[in-house]
């Protein structure tokens, strides 16, 4: 039996909620493990949207266990909200169905208030200065860097409120030091010591040794689902850097940010959308600013399930996908909103760049560079015929047959799934990630 990692293919956006939500109905756990609430899964089950940014995916459904692992930065108020939301919904959310690992790592309001005040302070130095990242303002890169400072409030400390005292003392004389150079008031050892204690008994029932719990599931035969967040070209190392996240989002990640061996994570499935997108700042070799631009954002919906924020929208690059295959290990793709490229006359396809007149075939890990390159394409001839709700291959148009098996070529992955439209049961299942 396999355990399935599901890693998003280029910058996130790809459609992962309902690849995750469509899998997690054969998992018996659904384990995050690295980023925060600042990244966002929309399922749609039945008609009804469920919009998740830090509960693992497997929460919506009955019988399951969500799990958040020590890689994964929680905001313990963002997390009762959400719970709370969900709660609104018809769905509970108990310790019978979601634990989170006691090492993980708690995002505070001065993380939050320090994430602010350096994208203020890089706007407001110029649109040129290259330090504007666009990050979502949740404190998700503070709270990293007191982890790996290893001065971070960690879940377990709220169980020692005397430990804990402390460990705020120790926090604060590195973050009152960092505010008074921004010019912002000092923050109180009251103040946090308050905002932790007020949530301290609704969150501590969730607890959980979870590198335990997991080696415990692995052996007794349960099937896990771990469900990235954001996506490989975010990932700290191999993104493109430093317009990245503050994580790593790559699948060797899932054992570490879990506990789990990585000789346990089985099948690596790269979500895999039809064409490209970004959020926020950084390259975009394929971006397009034109009206087939305007068409792909409007046609699929891309929006942010967290912030709202537009997302820029290019033709598919196979180079940057084929690089995500490689860092992940990818055995096979979710190719996903097909349907999106329905009408275009032609279609096109980045298979490499040229870089200072030089042809290359990898986008290179240099700032300067990543933005000097210029995309290398090929043409397709596109499709008028309608892929939506597709649920075998006869049901697709040739030429959408086509393209796909272009991209497959190109990026050197199968596709184990193909989704043509936002609901879970329009998918056609080529390779199912869990079989025996």
């Amino acid at each position: 039996m396999t355990n399935v990692v599901v890693v998003g293919s280029q910058w996130g956006d790809e459609g992962k909620g309902k690849i995750v939500d469509w899998l997690s109905e054969r998992a018996d756990i659904v384990v995050r493990f690295q980023g925060g609430h600042n990244a966002g899964h929309t399922l749609v089950i039945d008609g009804v949207s469920y919009k998740l940014s830090l509960l693992p995916s497997g929460v919506v459904r009955p019988g399951k266990m969500g799990v958040i692992g020590n890689g994964v930065v929680v905001d313990p108020h963002a997390l009762l909200a959400e719970i709370g939301r969900l709660k609104a919904q018809g769905v509970e959310v108990t310790p019978d169905n979601l634990r989170i690992a006691d090492n993980a790592t708690l995002i505070l309001s001065l993380h939050r208030e320090l994430d602010g005040m350096r994208e203020d302070a890089a706007t407001n130095s110029g649109a040129n200065s290259g330090t504007k990242i666009g990050t979502t303002r949740r404190g998700i890169g503070p709270a990293y860097e007191d982890k790996v400072g290893r001065r971070a409030i960690r879940f377990m400390d709220l169980a020692d409120l005397d430990a804990l005292e402390g460990k705020v003392e120790s926090i604060l004389t590195h973050h009152n030091a960092l505010r008074r150079g921004f010019g912002a008031p000092e923050v109180e050892h009251k103040t946090i010591m308050d905002e932790l204690t007020s949530v301290a008994d609704q969150v501590l029932p969730f607890r959980e040794t979870v590198w335990l719990l997991l080696d415990k599931e692995r052996r007794k035969g349960s099937r896990i689902l771990f469900e990235g967040a954001q996506g490989s070209l975010l990932d700290i190392d191999h993104g493109t850097y430093p317009f990245v996240t503050s994580s790593n989002t790559v699948a060797g990640q899932a054992a570490a940010g879990s506990g789990m061996g990585p000789g346990s994570l089985g099948y690596i499935l790269g979500i895999t959308k039809a064409y490209t997108t970004r959020v926020g700042e950084g390259p975009f070799p394929t971006e397009l600013t034109d009206e087939i631009g305007q068409f792909l954002g409007e046609k699929g919906h891309e929006f942010g399930t967290v912030t709202g924020r537009k997302r820029r929208c290019g033709w598919f690059d196979a180079a940057l996908v084929r690089q995500s295959v490689a860092t992940n290990g990818i055995t096979g793709i979710a190719l996903t909103k097909l349907d999106v490229l329905d009408g275009l006359d032609e279609l096109k396809i980045c298979v490499g760049y040229t870089l200072d007149g030089v042809e290359i075939d990898h986008l290179p890990a240099s700032q300067g560079a990543q933005a000097r390159v210029e995309p290398v394409y090929i043409t397709l001839e596109g499709w008028k015929e309608s892929t939506v709700g597709a649920r075998r291959w006869a049901d697709l148009p040739a030429q959408a047959i086509k393209y796909v098996r272009q991209v497959e070529e190109l990026i050197g992955a199968p596709v184990a799934l193909l989704s043509t439209s936002p609901e879970r049961d329009d998918t056609i299942l080529v390779t199912d990630p869990f079989e025996d």
